[in-house]
């Protein structure tokens, strides 16, 4: 994480934000960096019981009741990291439009997969996906089992934002002092076809070359971050497969995923790939969404005009 500003952490009343805010008490730690705990406040959809419009006594207690997600969220961080500089905001607005105009100024944003909303049972919570769309800085999700052994696993797809995963992993890794799990996972469907060089030659591939240009792929990508950090460990693993699969079966072992936010074969007009919603979803650890260069500014315009 080279950008400055704190690790932001997105707290409501739910169990998943408040282990969103001790995730985010301990990468603060990490990183030395100091940890803002938010509240969005939205009156604009009042709790049930308070019908469609509230009254100053409403707003009242709403408030209030924002201010103690606050003070438990704040216990809850220093209670994890004692040390950390910890600070607190009451905002009003849409947690969404919120948390990703603040993301610009993080070095980090981490929500929990669900919040309090109603509709429980979603793999996702709105605000989740919202930002891993959306926000201004990396996101981490947390989701599934907090582990503190383990690999740190990126998913390597050769593209820009790719790469600012691979920088990610990288600096997590040295952080925790734990190893990097390097996944390529490819097949003939997800590689996109290229006119030969030769228009004479067919457009297949020779046997056992797919598999060589995905390998080189993988190297590609690792080759200037291994010479930066020559300490870690570094599993490279190129397997024939679907992406997906392959990264939420190592998530299984995994301190943390780390994936960009758009694959080489996504649309340009999607902000967030297959790959990295179904990770979001589905994983069985927490999850980091990092954009390439250049796409932060685009997704913080977006995320102004967009709920």
């Amino acid at each position: 994480m080279t950008a400055p500003g704190p690790v932001l952490v997105g707290a409501d009343r739910s169990e998943a934000s408040l282990a969103a805010v001790e995730t985010a008490a301990r990468e603060a730690v990490l990183h030395a960096l100091p940890l803002k705990v938010v509240h969005a406040l939205d009156l604009a959809m009042p709790a049930p019981g308070f019908g469609t419009v509230l009254d100053e006594t409403g707003h009242d207690f709403l408030t209030e009741a924002g201010r103690q997600v606050l003070s438990d969220g704040v216990a809850r961080a220093r209670a994890a990291a004692p040390k950390t500089d910890v600070t607190s905001e009451l905002v009003q607005g849409d947690p969404r439009r919120v948390l990703a105009e603040l993301s610009r100024s993080a070095a980090l944003t981490v929500v929990g997969s669900r919040g309090h909303g109603n509709l429980a049972e979603l793999l996702l919570g709105s605000v989740a996906r919202y930002l891993a769309a959306h926000a201004g800085s990396p996101v981490l999700v947390v989701r599934g089992e907090a582990r503190s052994s383990g690999a740190i696993v990126l998913g390597v797809d050769g593209s820009a934002a790719g790469e600012a995963a691979a920088e990610f992993a990288f600096a997590e890794a040295a952080a925790r002092g734990s190893g990097l799990l390097a996944l390529h996972a490819w097949s003939e469907w997800t590689v996109p076809t290229t006119s030969p060089t030769d228009p004479a030659s067919p457009y297949a591939k020779n046997p056992g070359e797919l598999q060589r240009d995905e390998e080189r792929v993988l190297a590609e990508v690792l080759s200037g971050w291994a010479e930066r950090y020559p300490h870690i460990p570094v599993e490279r693993r190129s397997v024939r497969g679907q992406p997906r699969q392959s990264l939420i079966e190592a998530s299984g072992t995994a301190q943390l995923l780390v994936l960009g936010t758009r694959g080489a074969g996504g649309f340009p007009g999607l902000r967030l790939g297959s790959v990295s919603n179904a990770a979001l979803h589905h994983a069985d650890c927490p999850v980091a969404v990092v954009r390439g260069q250049g796409q932060e500014h685009a997704a913080s315009t977006a995320a102004k005009g967009q709920v």
